[in-house]
């Protein structure tokens, strides 16, 4: 009975072990390390940076001071639909979830439509400071999966820096080939133009057309659930470009229910992370406030001009008191400073968190498909050392003379 019980639990481990989903849930801890929260919140602060000069330079050349810029508005109402979206997702609610992200879309879509000068440029910075700061962070949580190693904050960085044009092209690739072949099919288009023979070269190119349509719908799909995997493809194996576009596609097709599986519980238990996270902060930022409220005597009202009471759903506080004098406005302005350091964090968890996770799906679905151990990795070692000359290459391969025996009538000392 022993024996039996013994080998029915060997059998059980050998059971979880295939199992590679919960090595998902080593995201947040991986998502929480300094490193990683120092090159979001380097990111959130180039891009909150670029936003706000942005804003000002058009409202000044507008005339508008005073009024919300398009990068305010755009980050607010971002940041109300991000929220509102992981809290329909925990109650299981998918149609707000969905209506909320239809909500982002639809105000990123009317940002670009009303401001297209303004968002080409904006955009187009965001891209690239994410371009850097994800393949940093992917570099990162790559080698901790993979090793257990935790490179410095510069090293990983330069390994981004020096892949960059990969990370760049990698995600646009597929846009361009799309745009291509939408090209070819509005070529066709334009032949139904001709009087009488167009339609039928229409109807005679048809198949073409559906050909075309169809790998436009295969590269679209793939590329769409794809995408998370193209940096982590760059930061594990220094895939360049078209290998980062191939491997994401072809894992996606390969095994699409486990990618969808592993993407659910991904992004729940990043809604749960990312809630928790908010909720310490939150407590943080209450707490300090409550404890300086104690410490001003009577009815102070000093601390509502400075700092006003945080709450969860507004960690930097409602209106504020207008300041009385200028060092209560030099108090305000370093107050909500440091309030909108904290809430940088917590975005630059959700920033790290997403870029960490994906890295360990990659390395999943890469293990799947490829049985590519987990610890395989890209290193710089790894990198083809110079080849020898032909010449030096004979000489290693001569083999060596013999020891040539003493002559004893030779004299010795």
């Amino acid at each position: 009975m022993k024996g039996r019980k013994m080998a029915d639990n060997k059998e059980s481990s050998h059971l979880f072990d295939g199992l590679l989903f919960p090595k998902i849930f080593q995201a947040f801890r991986m998502a929480i390390q300094p490193s990683k929260l120092t090159i979001g919140l380097l990111a959130v602060a180039a891009v909150c940076a670029a936003g706000w000069i942005m804003d000002q330079v058009t409202l000044t050349a507008a005339g508008s001071q005073g009024e919300s810029g398009v990068f305010s508005t755009l980050w607010h109402s971002m940041a109300v639909g991000f929220h509102s979206a992981v809290c329909s997702l925990l109650l299981f609610d998918l149609s707000g979830a969905s209506a909320s992200i239809t909500e982002c879309y639809q105000t990123v879509a009317g940002t670009v439509r009303e401001h297209y000068v303004y968002s080409i440029v904006f955009f187009a910075i965001t891209f690239v400071v994410m371009c850097i700061a994800g393949g940093a962070i992917c570099r990162i949580a790559a080698l901790q999966f993979a090793r257990g190693e935790k490179p410095g904050l510069t090293e990983a960085v330069s390994f981004s820096m020096k892949r960059f044009l990969s990370l760049f092209a990698a995600p646009l690739t597929p846009v361009g080939i799309i745009i291509f072949v939408g090209i070819f099919i509005f070529v066709l288009g334009l032949l139904g133009n001709i009087p009488r023979v167009g339609e039928l070269l229409i109807g005679i190119f048809m198949p073409l057309t559906l050909l075309a349509g169809g790998f436009i719908a295969i590269i679209v799909i793939g590329a769409v659930a794809g995408l998370n995997l193209m940096f982590p493809a760059v930061a594990y194996d220094d895939a360049d470009c078209f290998d980062a576009i191939s491997r994401s596609l072809s894992y996606v097709y390969a095994k699409p229910w486990r990618m969808g599986f592993y993407t659910i519980i991904a992004a729940i238990y990043g809604a749960i992370c990312y809630l928790f996270v908010r909720f310490f902060t939150f407590v943080l930022l209450w707490a300090s406030h409550w404890a300086l409220q104690l410490g001003l005597f009577g009815d102070n009202s000093k601390l509502k001009i400075i700092w006003p009471v945080p709450t969860f759903g507004g960690l930097r506080g409602g209106a504020a008191l207008a300041a009385g004098n200028w060092t209560e406005s030099v108090a305000a302005f370093l107050m909500q400073l440091f309030v909108l350091i904290m809430v940088g964090l917590v975005v630059s968890f959700i920033i790290s968190f997403y870029f960490s996770v994906n890295t360990i799906i990659y390395a999943l679905m890469r293990n799947r498909v490829d049985n590519t151990a987990f610890d395989d990795v890209y290193t710089y070692s790894d990198e083809a050392e110079p080849s020898l000359s032909e010449p030096e290459a004979k000489e290693e391969q001569k083999p060596s003379e013999p020891p040539t025996e003493p002559d004893p009538s030779s004299p010795t000392e």
